[in-house]
């Protein structure tokens, strides 16, 4: 039992962590206010991320194109997670590029990539950055450790506290999720 508990202490304290960080709640409305600029100005949002973090980046598009709280007109986000589209690109062209081609092909100036890696160093993600600044859309991303070579290809990073599991990293991630998803439906 006392592990159990524990594990919720910890999760707890990265919280506590992260809430008591200087400017973590500015980057969570600016990267808020990112979005709804490139919204109400015909923009869309495209998520992406890894395994877990792909999980959360599907969670995020399904919020906003489906229901969070409030009954509104569906909003304009896509997960880059389909089975069919990644297979056959990590086929053809290599893992490493399953989101960057997805970006050049759907990407748009003005758009939005939310990118999420609690390392900040996968090479997928890295190329799916590299793409979006190349189309001229706005990058933002959800991190851990140190930010990784993520963190210089965003406009804004929002990063998770020190953790040395990413389970952790994650469990954070998602309450930043749910807190975009609440700014843009209060502010759309």
């Amino acid at each position: 039992m006392d592990d159990l508990r524990n594990e919720f202490l910890q999760a707890k304290k990265m919280l506590d962590d992260f809430i008591s960080g200087k400017d973590n709640f500015e980057l969570i409305a600016a990267a808020g206010k990112m979005m709804v600029n490139s919204l109400q100005s015909g923009g869309k949002i495209i998520c992406c991320g890894n395994g877990g973090s792909m999980c959360d980046a599907m969670h995020f598009a399904q919020e906003l194109t489906g229901k969070y709280r409030d009954d509104r007109a569906p909003v304009a986000a896509i997960s880059i997670s389909d089975p069919s589209y990644i297979t056959c690109t990590a086929n053809d062209y290599g893992y490493d590029r399953i989101f960057s081609r997805f970006i050049e092909a759907a990407g748009n100036k003005g758009d939005i990539l939310l990118a999420i890696s609690t390392s900040g160093s996968s090479a997928s993600i890295l190329l799916a950055a590299q793409s979006a600044r190349e189309k001229e859309m706005k990058v933002i991303s959800l991190t851990g450790k140190d930010g990784g070579k993520l963190s210089g290809l965003s406009d804004i990073e929002i990063r998770a506290p020190l953790s040395i599991y990413a389970d952790r990293v994650q469990e954070l991630h998602i309450k930043i999720i749910h807190s975009l998803v609440f700014y843009i439906e209060k502010n759309l």
